[in-house]
């Protein structure tokens, strides 16, 4: 089985839905000496397949798969569907999606791909699997992450059986891993939240959100950490799926801070502030992923015309430092930068 270990620089790629994850992204990564990930959330498990055989043709090195755990029914159908209106008439020429009752994200089936291509690394967002499909994993010999927030889910994971927790504080850019899609997330700072849960759990801990130097990363390593994750320190590498839109508002100087947001799929999440999120952040439903199937025309539109104002530009706090270049000089670089650090 995997181990944190096995590892030769302990960087893990943040595993990005929506598109920034791509097969060169993951295989990059691990080239470079790092854990890559796949992102199986919103792919179907045909798509998640190919994505898997094509990492595993191009690298002989581990990667990771990341799943959505499922979400609860729909339980205000008529919120939703006053949201679905006024955004209908502000973008009269953007595609709008159906409204579920329920969330088919083809958990059971993705499970089964994982299993049956023997993923070495499996992680979850959101929730934890059932005690029976970690069973299955663990014959299959798949090394089992699960993405907490605090320590109530940290302490629920370990019961669950996974192998490492992934540590994702607020300052992460994306959607907050929260178990509870329609509560106020935690603002425990990163370190603190480190901190609470090891006192707490023996398990591996991966540390995740803001992370973008070596100067972050010498200190949590020393801390105990055995592994830290990169998502917006990615977006600009030459082997991101980012919209090239989202890559510019990174260092776009109109784009000056980040801020937690509901507006684009109802959970959660940590985007640059634009238009869209100033206009319609107060009156969004706290319904997942009705929301964001909802506006996922709206925000494909938004990045064919180019147009940051109505895009999700997930981000992190630590947006401004994101580097371009390939994956390997970007990675060669921090982990030099960490080294530094450690000598300083």
């Amino acid at each position: 089985m995997f181990s944190l270990s096995d590892l030769d620089i302990p960087m893990i790629a943040a595993p990005m839905a929506g598109g920034a994850s791509t097969p060169n992204l993951a295989v990059a990564v691990c080239d470079s000496g790092g854990l890559g990930f796949l992102a199986g959330g919103y792919k179907s498990p045909q798509t998640l397949v190919e994505q898997i055989v094509e990492v595993q043709r191009r690298t002989q090195r581990a990667f990771g798969v990341n799943l959505f755990i499922p979400q609860p029914a729909l339980t205000d159908r008529a919120a939703v569907e006053t949201y679905a209106g006024t955004l209908a008439s502000e973008f009269p020429a953007a595609e709008f999606g159906e409204i579920d009752e329920t969330d088919d994200d083809w958990f059971v089936e993705k499970v089964a791909v994982v299993i049956d291509h023997r993923v070495p690394v499996v992680s979850f967002t959101f929730g934890l699997p059932s005690d029976d499909a970690v069973q299955r994993m663990h014959a299959a010999g798949l090394f089992l992450i699960a993405t907490v927030t605090s320590v109530p889910e940290a302490l629920a994971a370990v019961d669950r059986g996974v192998d490492a927790l992934c540590v994702q504080g607020p300052e992460a850019g994306g959607h907050r891993a929260t178990f509870n899609s329609t509560g106020e997330p935690g603002t425990l700072a990163l370190g603190e939240l480190l901190i609470a849960i090891r006192e707490t759990v023996t398990l591996p801990l991966i540390a995740a959100g803001g992370i973008h130097s070596g100067g972050q990363i010498a200190s949590l390593l020393a801390a105990g950490t055995d592994a830290v994750q990169l998502g917006t320190a990615l977006l600009r590498t030459d082997e991101s799926g980012a919209n090239p839109a989202h890559q510019g508002a990174l260092v776009d100087p109109r784009f000056t801070e980040t801020v937690i947001t509901r507006a684009f799929s109802g959970r959660p999440a940590r985007s640059l502030r634009n238009a869209f999120i100033t206009a319609h952040d107060a009156s969004v439903p706290h319904e997942y992923p009705q929301v964001h199937h909802l506006t996922k025309g709206l925000r494909a539109d938004a990045a064919r015309r180019g147009d940051a104002d109505a895009l999700a530009l997930w981000a992190g706090t630590g947006f401004r430092e994101a580097r371009s270049g390939p994956v390997a000089t970007v990675l060669n670089a921090l982990w030099a930068d960490t080294h530094a650090a450690v000598v300083s």
